[in-house]
């Protein structure tokens, strides 16, 4: 049987040898690479053809969520595995949606982190207890965000996703331009996002528009 080939992805030069000393002794696995930064990962990517990346978030230049995002199309076959200390939910959720297959915090032990290994490259996720329940927790609350939106809300919304200007939107709905604004911030405030185009983003992800 063949061995998972590993590559470790972590700017901490003394986390990284530590884990690759702990995966090196596991007859199962194969450590084909490490990198210090996500830019440096793509090049092992075409190099090595690993099954598992474990991969911190927090790094210099590109974060880990973001290589995660970026090697989905074009290495499809390879499956991401987060290993950080953040353990905040929103996170949890984004890895996820950027494609991730696992989510560990630094301080899982040996059994644990072989066995993530293990399932990801078996096709299945792998999240601990708390990550689990971090994730479901996120996800519930930006449920019910949406869902708060009022009628009128959706209606400014669609027309705003449409590209349509804060006076046309006035127009059509026979309400003074300020009203609209005032329906626009309001919305971002409840889906918690900055700006219009996170807006617009946002809505789609949860199928509003």
């Amino acid at each position: 049987m063949s061995k998972i080939r590993v590559i470790v992805v972590d700017d901490h030069q003394l986390f990284r040898e530590g884990i690759i000393s702990l995966l090196d002794k596991n007859e199962d696995l194969e450590v084909v690479g490490e990198a210090s930064s996500a830019e440096n990962l793509f090049g092992l990517l075409a190099s090595t053809d690993p099954h598992i990346v474990l991969i911190d978030i927090t790094m210099p230049g590109m974060n880990g969520l973001e290589a995660i995002e970026d090697a989905r199309e074009k290495y499809p076959n390879v499956r991401f595995i987060v290993l950080t200390m953040h353990a905040e939910g929103q996170y949890v959720v984004k890895a996820v949606r950027n494609g991730a297959f696992g989510y560990l915090i630094k301080n899982a032990d040996e059994n644990e982190l072989i066995q993530a290994i293990k399932n990801v490259a078996d096709g299945k996720k792998h999240f601990n207890d708390e990550i689990s329940q971090l994730m479901i927790g996120n996800m519930a609350i930006e449920g019910e965000s949406h869902k708060k939106l009022s009628d009128r809300e959706m209606e400014v919304l669609t027309l705003v996703s449409e590209g349509q200007t804060t006076k046309e939107i006035a127009d059509q709905l026979f309400v003074s331009a300020r009203t609209v604004e005032t329906h626009r911030v309001n919305m971002m405030k409840k889906l918690k996002v900055q700006n219009t185009a996170e807006l617009i983003k946002k809505a789609a992800h949860l199928k509003l528009i």
